[in-house]
């Protein structure tokens, strides 16, 4: 299984990612690395939204859920799934070379510039990419077989965003499964999600590399998130 497979980062530099991951090499073309881009932000750039670019970097939990895609490629071979806040699309891009039927949305364009350059680059079918702010939905109603994420939950004002948007577009038995790096504000999300009528329990608890610093490991926790049987209606 893939989630037993070391990563390797090989190379950061601004102008791209390159890292080995489920038996491949992919390469993330990127437009700067994030400090450089951070130093660039204006308050008028950020604005109320806070529009930081924090997606032109691969963070861990991406790499835990890369791995738990791989593991679980006959479960959503042919389904139709849902990467939120896809960023350089590589959870996407990992999803589609396995035979799913992905849409990657990301709040950020420019983000999905690069996500359909880099599926082109790493010789994957592109996914359907979508720019989409969660709290207005661009999917139907129960829509989403799966739904993935990572780290994504990193404020506490995105918890009540995300339950409407999960409530919105996950399909009846629908999964969903976000990697994060231990933090403290998703111990108030998974609180949450009980409230909503949702199961959470953790599949995946791993020390994977920071790609920012290749001496450290980090942390990463991967929750499944479903319906509980008297809320999925029908």
């Amino acid at each position: 299984m893939c989630m037993k497979e070391p990563f390797s980062p090989l190379d950061r530099e601004k102008g791209h990612i390159v890292v080995s991951a489920c038996g491949r090499k992919w390469t993330l073309s990127r437009p700067a690395d994030l400090e450089s881009l951070w130093n660039a932000v204006t308050e008028e750039i950020c604005g109320e939204d806070e529009r930081l670019p924090y997606w032109v970097e691969l963070w861990p939990a991406s790499l835990t859920l890369a791995s738990w895609l791989q593991a679980n490629r006959m479960r959503i071979k042919d389904r139709y799934c849902l990467d939120l806040g896809c960023g350089l699309g590589f959870t996407a891009l990992v999803a589609q070379s396995l035979g799913a039927k992905v849409l990657g949305v990301d709040y950020e364009p420019a983000a999905l510039v690069y996500a359909r350059a880099n599926a082109v680059s790493n010789g994957t079918p592109a996914p359907l990419l979508v720019v989409m702010d969660w709290r207005f939905p661009a999917v139907l109603p129960a829509s989403c077989e799966y739904i993935w994420a990572g780290d994504i939950v990193y404020e506490h004002r995105f918890i009540r965003p995300l339950l409407d948007f999960f409530r919105h577009a996950l399909a009846r038995e629908g999964i969903i499964w976000i990697a994060e790096p231990d933090r403290t504000v998703y111990t108030l999300f998974r609180q949450a999600l009980e409230g909503e009528g949702l199961f959470s329990r953790r599949v995946v608890r791993e020390r994977v590399p920071d790609l920012h610093s290749r001496e450290t490991l980090v942390t990463v926790n991967l929750w499944e998130i479903g319906k509980k049987l008297g809320q999925r209606g029908g």
